[in-house]
């Protein structure tokens, strides 16, 4: 594992984004019997989801975050020194969303601005750049944008992963402070098992063409997708979950000199149900201590875990607190922080 330890930064303020639309997971597709539809729910537990329309982008709810997080915190636009942009859905394959943000929401010229493409662990690699960033002496502000619309990704008739994904984004403010403890990070990829989740077409090694857009039948169950759909092996992504995690979970803590019952909450990337629930067992945790978000969200990749914070700690983080964040996922890549809390501004969440 790759160790970072930071001091004196942290996040200030997170608001979160999400589409009306809202799916019933119960009613979203004839494609597979009730019997079948039931029986993939109960097991990762996303009952509802939110979709994106055809015309929204990861980046416009980023947009409506960073302007709740704007208004709600007062934020002085002009301290704002760097920017990054966290996804594998941005508007454009050329130029960087983050560039376009910029502009968007009335930055100044003189800033960073950087897209990280590191799929469900990318919020972990953003927090660590944006502490690395205020390491120096005249970055001042941060201003992490993350955001998913993987309701485009994915196949409607694939059962491995129709009923799974959806779409919201995140503004989250990081900066210094006296008040703020020490960070620690951790960080692990495996590129041999790049394959577990994949789009394996649309890009330059496989370019787009007539062929690569076409559905058709892939396995024996008749899961139905295109080369340019993203596919997941389930099965060995849990084997690399349950094998990998709990070993990097147990790393960070020891890393920090913490004990585990010193952690006030373990805030883990929503994935399924069950995988999250087999952690939490192998891990020993308090399931008082696990927050849950998928149930009302589904998996929204990279955003889930900043989204379960919003979601599902307004109003219980009080200075002092320390999060265990845990991300894992596309790569394959995986990570754990240790991060305490100052004061940090949880906003009401967002429809667009």
């Amino acid at each position: 594992m790759a160790l970072l330890k930071f001091n004196g930064v942290g996040i200030s303020g997170i608001a979160a984004c999400i589409p009306r639309k809202e799916i019933d997971n119960y009613n979203y597709s004839t494609y597979f019997s009730p019997e079948d539809v039931g029986k993939i729910i109960e097991k990762i537990g996303v009952r509802k989801r939110r979709f994106a329309d055809s015309k929204t982008c990861a980046s416009d709810l980023c947009t409506a975050a960073a302007e709740a997080l704007f208004t709600d915190m007062q934020i002085d636009k002009s301290e704002i020194d760097a920017l990054l942009f966290v996804s594998q859905t941005p508007d454009y394959r050329m130029p960087a969303t983050s560039a376009i943000l910029q502009n968007r929401l009335g930055l100044s010229k003189s800033i960073i601005t950087l897209d990280i493409n590191m799929g469900c662990s990318a919020f972990l690699y953003a927090l660590s750049v944006s502490f690395s960033f205020l390491s120096q002496e005249n970055i001042k502000k941060v201003l992490i944008l993350n955001g998913e619309t993987r309701s485009k990704v994915y196949s409607a008739k694939d059962r491995k992963t129709a009923f799974l994904f959806g779409d919201a984004g995140v503004a989250a403010l990081v900066e210094k402070g006296d008040c703020f403890q020490k960070s620690f990070f951790s960080f692990n990829t495996d590129g041999a098992q790049e394959s577990l989740i994949k789009i394996n077409a649309g890009g330059y090694r496989n370019p787009s063409s007539v062929e690569t857009i076409k559905e058709r039948v892939v396995d024996d169950s008749g899961n139905i997708r295109s080369d340019e759909q993203g596919y997941m092996d389930g099965d060995s992504v849990f084997s690399f979950v349950a094998r990998e995690v709990p070993k990097d979970v147990r790393g960070i803590i020891d890393f920090a000199g913490l004990e585990k019952e010193q952690i006030d909450y373990f805030v883990f990337h929503q994935a399924n149900q069950f995988m999250n629930q087999h952690l939490v067992k192998k891990l020993r945790l308090d399931e008082r201590k696990v927050p849950v978000s998928i149930d009302k969200y589904g998996n929204t990749s990279s955003v889930s875990v900043p989204l379960t914070i919003v979601s599902e700690l307004k109003g219980k983080l009080k200075p002092g607190m320390i999060l265990c964040l845990i991300a894992f996922g596309v790569g394959v890549s995986w990570g754990s922080a240790i991060v305490p809390m100052c004061h940090c501004h949880l906003s009401k969440i967002v429809e667009i």
